[in-house]
């Protein structure tokens, strides 16, 4: 390797012309509290036109100097994400296990909690799930909606400076890096559907979460080796014959398929959308998420380069967002069960890191509330005896009251929930604009709120929990750690972009990246700069055309497949269009194609 030489990367506004340099072999990426120590440089008014010649001269050093990934201190990474947990949440979920086993004092993630994470939006300090996992997953914090991609740059607000020249472009991922530069298998788990924010910040990019006809084709086309969750009506028959053809087992609400496939690569979905709380979950048509956990992590580990898996406990933000604390509680200590599973594996491997860290907190749950009077000396059994008997989510009851009769309404919430409804309770019931077994006329149910918002109050009206909100939350969220190497565990406060930064360094990622980033997702006016191409907007899909002399090649986004002089080629990436721009983001080698 060559030796001292050094390299300039543009990181935050300072004086004018102050600059600093270092050696390529020191870290080239820093918290933010490295910042104003380790590196000053001036940028111009221009913003990136000094960034990106910096760049440039990057990657010509980086490649002159052999700088290419670490050698691996880890060889496995089990990422797993209570999504919208909050602190109170947990101890919630402590102390109903406890209320209802007393033997059972700590969680399975009780011994690793060692600290916590400020997460956060590029521009907002209270950030949701598709721009703080994709922080967790790329290392940079992107804006509310944005899966797996670089903001637009909001210079007033922007909490980190970002680039403009840079908005828009898709962002390699963790789980992306670790099956393209270390060989390894890759895995996703979770009880939304597939193409929702956090499986998506893994394996997809896009500027709008919502974009499911972007998202889950790319989800299909990155060779994610194992995948496990709900979504069944989002797998239409080209993916799913896709996904055969490329030696998957596909199992649609097939739980016996699902337990009994021996082979590697799966694609297992349960429900039509999200799957169903744990508390409401049928054992005979979905597995619980420890069970998936468990089945992702053998087939996972027979690769002998490794995996990465990332487990979400996608319903307890749901939850939060619905002021369910019953449904909270319960998934909690469902995900709680799927962590005792991959810590298990972990401590017997021994070259396995686990990280448990929430994405954000939610709702602003509090085990008290001033609705109960002298409630700070509430014994555990007054405290948790109520919502011990609530039988459903909040979600599940609603459903099942939609269908029952007046005449039996206070049956039915008494044998689910314990509560013995009052004459004005039973009045809010059937005043509800959307409960259309109702003795009352439509014109006096008009007048009522939704059945979501009554049911909702009148439980609340009977648990000792209290709720500041039904959004999102911007406290730090708790951390916990199993790292096999001595010494190394993360602990204290991080932020978002240090968590990052100390998963990619365990396992030798430590500039890969960003590498990989301009590798795989370059602007197609750059790669094919000098050939003649277009973009035909005139079907439902966008096509890439590009000629030269006898040389075709056509190119759709989403998908990793080409077509080269008319022969399908397979990319080792997704390729990704970008309607604001009118940009195409794929690898730079595609060039090559024009070249033979």
């Amino acid at each position: 390797m060559v030796q001292n030489s050094y390299v300039c990367i543009a990181i935050r506004p300072v004086e004018k012309g102050l600059k600093r340099v270092f050696p390529a072999q020191e870290k080239l990426f820093f918290n933010e509290s490295e910042f104003n120590n380790k590196i000053n440089i001036m940028i111009t008014k221009n913003g990136c036109k000094v960034m990106k010649c910096l760049t440039s001269v990057l990657f010509v050093i980086l490649f002159a100097t052999n700088l290419t990934a670490q050698s691996p201190e880890v060889k496995n990474i089990i990422l797993m994400i209570p999504d919208g947990t909050s602190l109170a949440s947990v101890s919630a979920a402590r102390w109903f296990q406890r209320y209802q086993h007393p033997e059972k004092v700590n969680l399975n993630i009780d011994p690793y909690i060692c600290g916590t994470i400020l997460t956060y939006s590029s521009n907002a300090p209270i950030g949701d799930s598709a721009p703080t996992t994709s922080c967790y997953m790329t290392g940079y914090p992107s804006l509310a909606g944005y899966v797996a991609t670089y903001p637009v740059a909001d210079p007033v607000n922007d909490i980190v400076p970002m680039c403009p020249e840079k908005a828009y472009q898709p962002l390699v991922t963790l789980q992306e890096a670790a099956r393209i530069a270390g060989n390894k298998s890759t895995g996703l788990v979770f009880t939304c559907e597939f193409p929702h924010a956090t499986p998506a910040d893994c394996s997809a990019h896009s500027y709008n979460r919502s974009k499911y006809e972007w998202i889950a084709p790319q989800m299909v086309h990155n060779q994610i080796d194992v995948v496990i969750g709900g979504g069944v009506s989002l797998l239409n028959e080209e993916n799913k014959q896709f996904l055969e053809s490329e030696g998957y087992g596909v199992f649609l609400n097939d739980i016996s398929g699902f337990r009994d496939y021996p082979g590697g690569k799966m694609w297992a979905l349960f429900a039509d959308k999200d799957m169903a709380y744990d508390i409401d979950r049928n054992p005979e048509a979905e597995p619980s998420l420890a069970e998936m956990t468990r089945i992702a992590i053998d087939k996972l580990s027979r690769n002998e380069n490794g995996f990465f898996l990332m487990v979400e406990g996608s319903k307890i933000d749901w939850a939060a967002h619905a002021n369910d604390a019953r449904a909270i509680i319960s998934d909690m200590l469902a995900f709680d069960e799927a962590c005792g599973e991959a810590l298990r594996f972990a401590e017997q491997d021994g070259e396995t890191l686990v990280i448990i860290v929430p994405d954000h907190g939610n709702s602003g749950i509090s085990i008290g509330s001033n609705k109960c009077s002298g409630y700070s000396s509430l014994s555990k059994d007054q405290l948790f005896g109520s919502i011990a008997k609530f039988k459903t989510s909040i979600d599940a009851l609603i459903a099942i009251l939609r269908k029952t009769t007046p005449a039996d309404l206070r049956k039915t919430v008494l044998d689910l929930t314990g509560i013995a409804l009052t004459d004005s309770e039973c009045t809010q019931l059937l005043q509800s604009s959307d409960y259309n077994l109702s003795s009352l006329s439509d014109e006096e149910r008009m007048k009522g709120s939704k059945m979501t918002k009554i049911v909702a109050n009148i439980l609340d009206k009977y648990t000792c929990f209290g709720f500041t909100t039904t959004g999102h939350t911007g406290e730090e969220v708790f951390l916990a750690v199993y790292d096999p190497r001595p010494g190394k565990r993360l602990t204290g406060f991080h932020t978002n972009i240090e968590l990052n930064h100390y998963m990619r360094n365990a396992i030798g990622f430590d500039n890969r990246l960003e590498l990989l980033t301009d590798e795989y997702f370059t602007r197609h006016t750059d790669v094919f700069k000098g050939y003649s191409f277009s973009i035909d907007t005139s079907k439902n899909s966008p096509i890439l055309k590009v000629k030269n002399r006898k040389t075709t090649v056509e190119i759709r986004p989403n998908t990793n497949i080409i077509k080269h002089n008319g022969n399908d080629i397979k990319l080792n990436s997704v390729v990704v269009y970008v309607d604001k721009n009118e940009t195409f983001y794929l690898p730079k080698a595609l060039r090559g194609l024009l070249e033979r």
